[in-house]
C-alpha cells in the first residue's frame, strides 16, 4: 500500500451538514465551486438526498469553508443553524420519542447518522446533564471549528426537541480562549469555561425527563429499525473489518499474524482472508492501516521514542517502522511529529 488509508478516509456520512454549510455561505455570496474544491463532489451530488460520502470530503468542504468566508466564529453559527429536520429519518424519529432523555440515547446510540467527529456521551453530575464530546482525531487545524459545530448543533437539537429555547448552563471547551471567545456569550448566552478536561454542553438535568410535544408512539415503534438500516450503511456493513482492526490496535506488540487474530476471533484463517477478499481488501493493508492510525496516536500525543513506538506497533527493528512510515505518509516520523 503506497499510502495509508486513514479512519477518516474509511468513514461515510451523510450530506447533511455539508448541504446545511453551502446554503448557509451562499446566502453570504461564496461560490459552491469554492466550497466544494478538492473535495470531490459536484453540486449535483446535493440533489441526491441518499448520497453517502467519505468524511475526508466533509472535512475539506469545512476547511474551504474557513478559508472562505475568514470567519472563526463559523462552526458556532453552522451548529445553531443545524435543525434536527434537517437529519432526515433520524431526525424525524427523534421528534417522535417519549422524552428527551430517550431521543438523546437513541440519537448517542447511533452516532454515525449524526455525522460527528466526537465519541458523544450523556452524563449526569448532580442536577446537571452533560453531553461529553470527546476522542477527536480528525484535522487538528479543524479542532476549534468541529468542537463549535458539534457543541452547538447538539444545543439545537436539545432546543428543537423540546420546542422552547432552552439555555444552557455552561460550555466547556478543551481548548484555550480562541480570538473569538467574546462571541459564545453573544450567541450562546451561557457561561464559557475553556481549557476544561473534555468538550461538554451542560444544561439543567431535570430537562431530560422532559416529555416532547410531537412524541408519537407509532414513529418510535418503526423509526429506530430504519435507523438501524441507514446505520448499517454508513458502516458498510464491515463489522468484521472492525472487529479485526480492534483486535490488531490492542495487540501489535504481542503478535499481529493472522492466524493469531483468527484464532481470537474464533474463525479460521481460511475464513478470514476469503472474507477480506470479497469486501476487496487484505489483511496486510488492514495491519499496515492500523499500524499508521496508531503510530500517528503515538507521535503526536505522547512523547516515547521512536524505537519504543515501533516496538509497540510490533516492528523489531526500528528501521522497518521508518521505512513503514515514509511510505504511508511521504515523511519521516520525526518530520511528522514535529
Amino acid at each position: 500500500m503506497d499510502q495509508a488509508t486513514l479512519p477518516e478516509e474509511r468513514r461515510l456520512t451523510t450530506l447533511h451538514t455539508v448541504a446545511l454549510a453551502m446554503d448557509t455561505l451562499a446566502a453570504r455570496g461564496v461560490p459552491y465551486e469554492r466550497l466544494l474544491a478538492d473535495s470531490g463532489l459536484a453540486r449535483a451530488d446535493l440533489d441526491t438526498p441518499d448520497k453517502l460520502i467519505r468524511h475526508t470530503q466533509e472535512l475539506r468542504v469545512f476547511a474551504n469553508a474557513l478559508e472562505c468566508t475568514r470567519d472563526p466564529a463559523l462552526g458556532l453559527s453552522l451548529g445553531l443553524g443545524m435543525h434536527v429536520s434537517a437529519q432526515g429519518i433520524l431526525g424525524h424519529t427523534l421528534l417522535a420519542s417519549r422524552t428527551l432523555r430517550d431521543a438523546l440515547c437513541l440519537a448517542l446510540a447511533r452516532p454515525a447518522l449524526l455525522g460527528s467527529s466526537f465519541h458523544l456521551a450523556l452524563e449526569r453530575h448532580g442536577d446537571e446533564a452533560r453531553l461529553v464530546a470527546s476522542r477527536y482525531r480528525d484535522a487538528p487545524a479543524l479542532a476549534v471549528f468541529t468542537t463549535e459545530l458539534c457543541l452547538t448543533a447538539l444545543l439545537t437539537l436539545v432546543r428543537d426537541l423540546l420546542g422552547e429555547a432552552v439555555k444552557p448552563c455552561r460550555l466547556l471547551l478543551p481548548f484555550a480562549a480562541p480570538g473569538h471567545a467574546s462571541l459564545y456569550a453573544e450567541k450562546l448566552g451561557c457561561p464559557v469555561v475553556f481549557e476544561a478536561p473534555a468538550a461538554a454542553l451542560c444544561f439543567d438535568a431535570a430537562l431530560l425527563e422532559r416529555p416532547l410535544p410531537l412524541a408519537d408512539p407509532l414513529t418510535c415503534h418503526s423509526g429506530p429499525r430504519q435507523c438501524l438500516e441507514l446505520d448499517a450503511r454508513l458502516s458498510g456493513k464491515h463489522d468484521m473489518l472492525e472487529q479485526i482492526r480492534r483486535h490488531l490496535d490492542g495487540h501489535l506488540r504481542e503478535s499481529s499474524a493472522l492466524h493469531c487474530v483468527a484464532r481470537r476471533l474464533h474463525r479460521s484463517e481460511r475464513t478470514l482472508r476469503r472474507h477480506l477478499q470479497r469486501l476487496d481488501t487484505s489483511y496486510q493493508r488492514l495491519l499496515d492501516e492500523v499500524r499508521y492510525d496508531k503510530a500517528r496516536r503515538l507521535l503526536a500525543d505522547t512523547d516515547l521514542p521512536i524505537y519504543l513506538i515501533a516496538e509497540q506497533l510490533g516492528y523489531s527493528e526500528t528501521a522497518s517502522f521508518r521505512h513503514a512510515f515514509r511510505r504511508w505518509s511521504g515523511q519521516s516520523p520525526s518530520l511528522y511529529r514535529r
